[in-house]
Order: structure tokens, then C-alpha cells, then sequence
């Protein structure tokens, strides 16, 4: 994760604008596995308040995503 006051100079974008598509720079996208069972997902599309709704597979062909266990208990 990008420290808040990071994340505008290194990135380009504004805190919860993020999304991994039309990232300036190709930073590793990581999704947890949980992701897998469900038919669709729900991201952001880069501007605050606008989601993108897809599925993982189509995700994954425009970004190279991994699935990986990253829940915090």
C-alpha cells in the first residue's frame, strides 16, 4: 500500500481515484482469492464515486492481476 501523501507525486492519481487500469505506472495488482468465487467483481474506475463491475477473467486481460490470500484477520 502507498502512503496517502505518496500517492498523488508517484502515481498521478488522487486518494480514491485508484484503479488498476489506467495506471501511469504498472504497479503489481494484487486481488484476493476470494475474488475467485464470485461471478462478478467490483473495482474502481479511477474516479471517486465510479465502479467498475466485470468479471475476474476479463480483468485479467487487461491487467496483470494475482490472486493471492491477503485478508487481514
Amino acid at each position: 500500500m502507498i502512503k496517502s501523501k505518496e500517492l498523488l507525486p508517484l502515481t498521478g492519481y488522487i486518494h480514491g481515484g485508484c484503479s488498476p487500469i489506467g495506471m501511469k505506472k504498472q504497479f503489481k495488482t494484487f486481488i484476493d482469492a476470494t475474488a475467485l468465487n464470485f461471478e462478478r467483481i467490483y473495482f474502481s474506475a479511477g474516479k471517486i464515486g465510479l465502479q467498475i463491475e466485470t468479471t475476474l477473467e476479463n480483468l485479467k486481460k487487461v491487467v496483470s492481476v494475482t490472486t493471492a490470500d491477503i485478508t487481514v484477520e
